[in-house]
């Protein structure tokens, strides 16, 4: 905290060389950007609607809102003993309601991640040397833009198939496939086959925040902590033919000055990358290195299927080049897709077993 208290005074007067090192070059001339990088962030995505249209935090407003997370983050894992007895039917209470149970975080203490797991950062974001109130900037109120009618009505069909679980075979009432008819039934996050930050813009989450970049001369890999997402950037070359698509859509670079610019497109319609984009998904990222080791990353999507305008955002990657990116073995993709298919054979055999009773 107090590195980046020094960064923001000299932002402010102008002291921008002061103490820093030269932005790293490979032997072409060109910024180097391999490392590791920590994404972490208590600002949101969007904008919360109380700041307006307002980008930017006090120095006061960012310092309360981090010692309130510091605050709530202790409280969550504070010792609350030994827990002797289940957790009541539907989970465990919220935190502060029932100090018998530990906190409702990772479905209801059931089996889920507690805060033990959750490491969304400690710090408000800051961009050239000013505390963001959102990621998003524009549209100018740091939220979504409207989307299109056809993309509202695609979601509403996609939300009938997705409800809490029961204990029962809801869906055998409904029309049309059911949640869980086969692997490919379920979203590709939930199968592990993206991540759940998103590769293409990237976010940060609630917990994997590390990126590492690899650099060559003709290449330029981003490598995702969440999941398992390794990006591969082909610099200074052409778009493949569009029959040629994938989840995190084909990626061509080229410097710009000391930016560099990222362009992808060739999405498979499903690829679950920008909250929603389908194959005419257009992504532009800008990567700008920082004389501290940071790098300033900029992001532009559009898509004309799913929103009517397009939505831009920026954050700071935060240099750690002594900190490793292990591997985060998907669990829910690799052992537990059985499982969820098997039980959900078994609630529809009781479903029917019930029907035919009542029909008795």
């Amino acid at each position: 905290m107090k590195s980046r208290l020094l960064v923001v005074i000299c932002l402010v007067f102008g002291f921008s060389n002061i103490g820093f090192a030269e932005i790293k070059r490979t032997a072409s001339g060109v910024p180097d950007l391999s490392g590791t990088y920590n994404v972490s962030t208590l600002t949101p995505l969007q904008r919360p609607t109380q700041f307006g249209d307002n980008l930017e935090l006090t120095p006061e407003e960012a310092e309360k809102i981090m010692k309130a997370e510091e605050a709530a983050m202790a409280e969550a894992n504070r010792n609350r003993g030994p827990i002797t007895e289940a957790p009541p039917e539907g989970g465990a209470a919220p935190i502060g309601t029932d100090d018998s149970q530990r906190e409702q975080l990772g479905a209801g203490n059931v089996g889920g991640y507690n805060f033990f797991w959750i490491d969304r950062g400690s710090e408000v974001a800051l961009v050239d040397g000013k505390f963001r109130t959102s990621i998003l900037y524009d549209p100018p109120n740091g939220r979504m833009p409207e989307m299109t009618p056809a993309a509202i009505q695609r979601f509403a069909e996609r939300r009938k198939l997705f409800r809490p679980n029961d204990g029962t075979a809801w869906w055998v009432d409904t029309e049309g496939p059911g949640p869980y008819d086969g692997p490919e039934s379920l979203g590709i996050s939930e199968r592990c086959i993206v991540g759940f930050t998103g590769a293409t813009p990237t976010f940060p989450s609630l917990y994997n925040n590390y990126k590492r970049i690899i650099q060559t001369e003709d290449h330029v890999m981003i490598l995702i902590e969440m999941v398992h997402d390794a990006r591969v950037v082909r610099l200074n070359s052409e778009h493949r033919a569009p029959t040629l698509r994938t989840h995190m859509g084909d990626s061509i670079g080229w410097w710009e000055g000391d930016t560099l610019v990222v362009d992808t497109t060739n999405f498979l319609a499903d690829s679950g990358q920008a909250r929603g984009g389908t194959e005419t998904l257009h992504v532009v990222e800008r990567f700008t290195p920082r004389e501290n080791g940071d790098v300033l990353y900029a992001f532009t999507v559009e898509d004309p299927a799913v929103w009517k305008a397009p939505w831009s955002g920026e954050f700071t990657w935060r240099g750690e080049n002594d900190a490793k990116v292990y591997e985060y073995a998907c669990h829910e993709g690799n052992y537990s897709m059985g499982g969820i298919l098997r039980g959900a054979r078994l609630l529809e055999e009781e479903a029917v077993a019930t029907t035919a009773g009542g029909e008795e």
